[in-house]
């Protein structure tokens, strides 16, 4: 008995369901010997941007954009269709599936035709269970031989496999099943195992498909993608050549996220060594998203032969360095920030596994830039952003320009508020810096603030340095006052560098920080979900008022509505969610109701923990609620605080279903 078998005894507790198990167990513990998906699946899956509303028109705008967008020669060869292309029965007489007569008038077999015919390939979509996930077509479950026949004589190349209406069926089961179904037509179909990571899928899947999913779906959010990063970065050594880890498809481009967001989102899915599968409306779509979709220097660190994923070298305090080997020597390296603020990330060349030499060449991936570092790799990281490098320990490192790392530092006044928070009528430090990375010393280095039309920047010290040597660091500080009629939203700090090095021109440097000027709440009784707020961010979606979270594919929420109490007014968010407000010290209480939202499907599931935080103190936790329990009051003083913040937290069971509700709430001010 192999050793899946024994754990799966060991932590299944039904006899009938272990035999089931055990029966459907692969015989070999190798991936599949198919030599397909050697390196990661790339190319174009239509669901997060349509959904159901999918046509044929739709793939074949898609492939023909592979070509005149160059995306075919980026790497990128699979248009996908996911659900709802096909009818809503079966054949009578075959029982086959068919193609929904008004979306694919033209069948599947003349779209694969079309897709082939610009050296491409298609892919398909249905689910292990009785009907797909959307409910509008029938699923594969007990109909496995005759849909993997059907797709063969189709000819698709990839077949996506989803997980709904299971009907409580053993995963390895099912999807085992369909393994042998599809080498069973002869055909070679990339197998992509759409399991959620439910049931632990890295530890067998690469004996019954070619990827597996390891978490729920994403969202067009910051934050869930950042929650979907954080579940999928630590199976680095499930992954390889053949047998991948799937952290879902690429929102790259469908607009929830700011390009500096999706620029991350791509960074870390190739680091990782994910499928790339493009998740926007090609037709739609900005110049930018090309621009970060094309990145080829990027893909080929998704790409690499090697096929190891990135692993975590650290992460402290949302400042994660990943580390990748490539096949031919050279090391991978992401710094990516996950904070509100930028942040110095980085690693020695000892770290990153690289072996001793005087000086390395560092590849910007999104600069296309050479540098030579002595062994420090690190940059000031924009907050969101991820910087990504190729290095070389070769010997032409001493040609290229040194690497001098410049940025700006700011601190928060007050714990686990923001430091980019900036109020009006108020001053804060900057501090300005560059630090010397470079084996080649750099001469002349000249620090500079800019602020916004009408702040003020005053010089409060400087170093005077003539000369910069391998690791030295020159700093000025400065003191900003935001103008006390300075309008509440963004502005911008940027920071300066100017240095020579060995003879050469001027060089010049710079970046940029992101202020918020937070809006003042009222002096008031009021309903908070009527006050704007400083900065927010929700899990699945943006926090919405007097209305549930609906949280998918733009669908807008319910009433608000705790185990079948409902509310006129209030905030509806998914864990993980925060609120922030500036109160100054006006206000003196916020009153409200808590609880998880009635809004789910058929699965019962839903718990989270609600808090309320005063200047970093927190002043009301309701505990943990589930979907089971009824509305609960929460009462905060806020006397003197100059900052609110709102939490709702996973309950410890996973954040699917957790749509939290700050229901009624009702803040109290003076004037």
């Amino acid at each position: 008995m192999n050793r899946l078998a024994r754990k799966l005894i060991a932590t299944i507790g039904a006899a009938g369901t272990v035999l089931g198990l055990l029966v459907a167990l692969p015989q070999q513990a190798a991936a599949l010997p198919d030599g397909q998906a050697l390196t990661p699946p790339m190319g174009f899956n239509n669901w997060n941007a349509t959904g159901c509303a999918v046509d044929e028109k739709l793939i074949r705008d898609t492939a023909d954009l592979f070509i005149s967008k160059g995306l075919k020669d980026s790497g990128y060869e699979y248009v996908n269709i996911d659900d709802c292309w096909a009818a809503p029965e079966r054949d009578p007489v075959t029982k086959r599936l068919t193609h929904h007569p008004e979306r694919f008038p033209s069948g599947i077999k003349a779209l694969a035709d079309y897709v082939h015919a610009r050296g491409l390939k298609l892919g398909i979509y249905t689910s292990a269970g009785t009907v797909t996930c959307a409910k509008t077509m029938p699923g594969g479950l007990d109909h496995e031989e005759i849909d993997a026949q059907t797709f063969a004589d189709w000819e698709v190349d990839y077949l996506k496999y989803d997980n709904c209406n299971n009907q409580g069926r053993p995963a390895i089961e099912r999807y085992t099943k369909m393994r042998d179904a599809i080498r069973k037509t002869g055909r070679k179909i990339v197998y992509s195992l759409c399991e959620w990571g439910e049931n632990k899928p890295w530890e067998w899947g690469k004996e019954v498909g070619h990827l597996w999913r390891t978490t729920g779906d994403i969202t067009d959010t910051w934050a869930k993608m950042v929650d979907i990063l954080k579940k999928n970065a630590p199976l680095d050594k499930y992954a390889g050549p053949g047998h991948w880890n799937d952290p879902d498809m690429l929102e790259v481009g469908n607009g929830g996220m700011t390009d500096t967001e999706y620029r991350s989102h791509f960074s870390l899915w190739s680091i990782m060594a994910a499928p790339l599968l493009i998740g926007a409306d090609l037709r739609k779509v900005t110049p930018a998203t090309f621009d970060i979709l094309n990145n080829r220097e990027v893909i080929a660190i998704d790409q690499d032969k090697l096929g190891k994923q990135g692993r975590v070298l650290s992460n402290k305090d949302g400042r994660w360095t990943f580390v990748k080997p490539l096949a031919n020597g050279d090391i991978a390296v992401a710094l990516f920030n996950e904070t509100e603020v930028a942040a110095k990330i980085g690693a020695t060349a000892a770290e990153l596994g690289l072996p001793q030499r005087a000086g390395y060449k560092v590849r910007d991936l999104w600069q296309h830039k050479n540098f030579q570092t002595a062994g420090e790799v690190s940059a000031v990281v924009p907050p969101h952003a991820t910087a990504m490098y190729r290095i070389s320990a070769g010997h032409d490192w001493s040609w290229q320009q040194p690497a001098v790392s410049t940025g700006l530092e700011l601190d928060s006044p007050v714990p686990g508020i923001p430091a980019n928070l900036t109020p009006a009528g108020r001053s804060f430090q900057v501090g300005v810096f560059a630090t010397n990375l470079a084996r080649t010393p750099v001469f002349e280095p000249k620090l500079t603030l800019a602020v916004p039309p009408k702040w003020h920047a005053r010089l409060v010290r400087t170093d005077r340095r003539w000369l910069l040597r391998t690791g030295e660091t020159v700093r000025a500080v400065y003191e900003v006052t935001v103008p006390a009629t300075a309008p509440d939203g963004f502005a911008k700090l940027h920071n300066g560098l100017e240095y020579a090095w060995a003879g050469a021109s001027k060089v010049k440097l710079g970046g940029e920080q992101e202020l918020i000027v937070p809006p003042m709440v009222p002096g008031t009784v009021s309903s908070l979900g009527d006050i704007r707020s400083a900065v927010e961010s929700g899990g699945y979606g943006p926090i919405e008022r007097d209305m549930s979270n609906g949280s998918y594919r733009g669908n807008d929420g319910k009433p608000l509505t705790i185990n079948g109490q409902r509310f006129a007014k209030g905030l509806g968010g998914h864990a993980p969610s925060t609120l922030t407000y500036y109160l100054n010290g006006r206000c003196d209480s916020l009153r409200t109701t808590v609880g998880i939202d009635d809004e789910r499907d058929e699965r019962q599931l839903g718990s989270a923990t609600f808090e309320i935080w005063a200047d970093g103190r927190k002043v009301a936790d309701s505990g943990l609620r589930t979907w089971r329990d009824d509305a609960v009051q929460l009462s905060a003083d806020l006397k003197g605080a100059r900052y609110l913040k709102l939490v709702i937290t996973d309950g410890g069971d996973g954040v699917q279903f957790d749509r939290g509700d700050f229901a009624d709430p009702v803040l109290t001010c003076h004037l």
